[in-house]
């Protein structure tokens, strides 16, 4: 099997045991990547809840098998897909995520709803 990324919205809903979350079984857990804007992502969320910085550190990296650094290839695929995802309300991590998964040619996942109305020449699979 091939790569999958997962946005913040994902690996939240994992780490939460949110709805949708089953759906990330352990074997598409094993092909999960990240971009390193969404790991920020993850990791503020949890630090904002009152979890110790290391201890969201390690969960925010736990789920994904391997993390990979924003890159400017992938910075100028971002700034490239804001107007097709602004009126969708996607975030500068979320545009990031989906470079990555436009760079690598590799499905994404997210929990987020207004991302089955993208375009965008990828695969997006929608948690919940």
């Amino acid at each position: 099997m091939s790569s999958i990324v997962l946005d913040a919205s994902a690996i939240l809903a994992l780490l939460n045991s949110e709805l949708g979350a089953d759906k990330l079984t352990p074997e598409l857990r094993a092909h999960a990547t990240c971009s390193t804007v969404n790991i920020a992502e993850v990791q503020a969320r949890l630090v904002r809840q009152g979890i110790d910085p290391e201890e969201a550190w390690e969960s925010s990296t736990s789920v994904v098998s391997d993390a990979v650094p924003f890159s400017l290839d992938q910075a100028k695929v971002a700034g490239t897909l804001v107007s097709q995802t602004r009126p969708l309300g996607l975030s500068l991590g979320d545009r990031a995520c989906l470079a990555l998964a436009l760079t690598l040619g590799s499905p994404v996942y997210t929990a987020d709803r207004a991302w089955k109305q993208l375009k965008v020449g990828l695969r997006v699979h929608v948690i919940r």
